[in-house]
């Protein structure tokens, strides 16, 4: 069963169809997919990220410690600012995507739900002379964001927060309407944009306010299914669609924005320096486009020369190409843009991502 989320009620109000995302019911539509798009490429877009599982890590060691857990550089980590990184394992494969805030007294990690028990257990697990303690604050925190052209203007009059003015994923305590919360500046589908963390009771009190400003910049909630859109065309892959334990890092083309080649050991380094030094994989996540009839369901096989040589992760028809678009693993010898594949309803091309801007093909 998909996890409870605590903005049900809102929504229903709303008329939002609901749907399974990241293992937890969010909503899919709110109206139109179309004014939805619009929303989020012309003005401002409100979102439901209600799927984060939220851990913090205190005690004197707690830099040290999550430093030799995840891939990118912790024991750096400055207040007010943040990074994103994986959890792996001994063999290198992606157990959890985590975003780490630094905090003056303590380190915040965000995480997916769907996801929260095993990597809670693994953090606690690796627990053993360091003096960190770990608690898992899933069920107090809650979250909502808001992303577009008018983003930041919104955000100035509710809150003074200057997003332009901060880095990817710098952060800062402020109120809106009362309400205390942590902005994230952050980037959902490549627009500027801002997550909010709050206390759960608070949110649906944040999401009225969110949602009046949203309609008077224009703009208003999406949903899901056209967020699914703007990040593919975006290039930013989800976790737990288009890379899982299945994979490496370098397969999941994330070398270059989760990991830290200079911080010193974690777990799954070897791996990780092994396949930094070769200098390539035998499969990795591309950009598809794809031709013929409707859309890929993950895992649609991907062939050449009427072998196979990899399959589809997420597919969505992008309304800025007016076409299908998708990621995908291909293998090595067929994965360079351009490169012409099939698929059951026809032909596939190889892209390079993000497509916004991009010409048609």
């Amino acid at each position: 069963m998909p996890l409870e989320y605590p903005l049900r009620t809102e929504h229903g109000k709303a008329g939002a169809a609901l749907g399974e995302y990241f293992g937890c019911l969010l909503p899919e539509r709110f109206a139109d997919a179309a004014a939805e798009y619009r929303f989020a490429r012309e003005a401002v877009a409100l979102l439901d990220t209600n799927y984060h599982a939220f851990i913090y890590f205190e005690g004197p060691d707690r830099a040290r410690y999550l430093n030799a857990m995840v891939t990118n550089n912790i024991k750096d980590l400055a207040a007010g600012h943040g990074n994103v990184s994986l959890l792996l394992n001994a063999q290198g494969h992606i157990l959890a995507e985590v975003e780490v805030y630094g905090l003056a007294d303590r380190l915040l990690a965000l995480t997916h739900a769907s996801e929260r028990q095993r990597t809670v257990q693994t953090f606690d697990k690796f627990i053993i002379m360091d003096d960190v303690t770990l608690d898992d604050a899933t069920e107090r925190l809650g979250s909502v964001a808001l992303e577009g052209p008018q983003a930041a203007a919104m955000l100035r009059d509710l809150a003074g927060t200057d997003l332009q003015a901060v880095a990817e994923y710098d952060h800062a305590e402020a109120r809106i309407s009362s309400i205390p919360c942590r902005v994230i500046r952050k980037s959902l589908f490549g627009e500027t944009g801002a997550e909010l963390i709050a206390e759960r009771s608070q949110l649906p009190a944040l999401w009225q306010t969110l949602l009046g400003a949203a309609r008077a910049h224009g703009g208003g909630p999406i949903g899901y299914a056209a967020l699914n859109a703007l990040r593919l065309e975006a290039g930013i892959p989800w976790f737990g669609y288009d890379f899982d334990e299945k994979y490496i890092p370098h397969e999941a083309a994330l070398e270059t924005s989760h990991i830290s080649y200079t911080k010193g050991c974690y777990t799954g380094q070897e791996i990780v320096e092994r396949v930094h030094s070769r200098g390539h994989v035998n499969r990795r996540r591309v950009g598809l486009r794809l031709a013929g009839s409707g859309v890929p369901e993950r895992g649609a096989v991907l062939t050449a020369d009427g072998k196979e040589v990899g399959g589809v992760t997420s597919a969505a028809v992008s309304p800025a190409l007016h076409a299908v678009i998708g990621m995908g693993y291909v293998r090595r010898e067929h994965n360079s843009p351009g490169s012409r594949l099939q698929w059951s309803g026809g032909e596939v091309q190889v892209i390079e991502l993000p497509v916004i801007g991009a010409k048609t093909v």
